[in-house]
């Protein structure tokens, strides 16, 4: 009988003690927002995002009216789409410009469809000329000549 009251006290002597290190009495504290706390906080994730959110403008794409008869040069990485208007691609005497949507190379004079993707891969003259008066939306440098 000894036997099982002392095996009966020693596991409800662990089970206290798990409880109560559970509850921060003995183990170290876990509070939230500590190392020690892997769960994330609702209020951290929505401060995460909104400060990759408030990028500075060029890092969104941007309305441009270009006149006809201008050009819009593209610096390193500038994408463009091409809303309205009539434009042609100028390229820089080796490369054209990348046609994403398409999947091809644009060259001097072949013409630009309208909301297609394109990227200028380097500083390097690369851009639009545009025949008509023409919106383009731009991510990026740019300079209208």
């Amino acid at each position: 009988m000894d036997k099982k009251v002392l095996t009966g006290a020693l596991v409800l002597l662990i089970a206290l003690g798990m409880v109560l290190n559970g509850a921060g009495i003995f183990g170290a504290e876990s509070g939230a927002g500590t190392a020690a706390d892997p769960v994330v906080t609702k209020s951290y994730v929505d401060e995460l995002f909104a400060s990759l959110s408030s990028g500075s403008q060029s890092d969104r794409f941007q309305v441009v009216e270009v006149s006809a008869g201008a050009k819009l040069i593209g610096g390193a990485g500038t994408e463009l789409i091409v809303r309205g208007g009539k434009a042609t691609a100028i390229d820089n005497g080796i490369d054209g410009i990348s046609d994403l949507t398409a999947g091809k190379d644009l060259k001097t004079g072949n013409a630009v469809s309208l909301n297609h993707l394109l990227l200028v891969p380097k500083d390097d003259g690369r851009g639009l000329y545009c025949e008509a008066r023409s919106w383009v939306m731009v991510k990026g440098t740019y300079t209208i000549l």
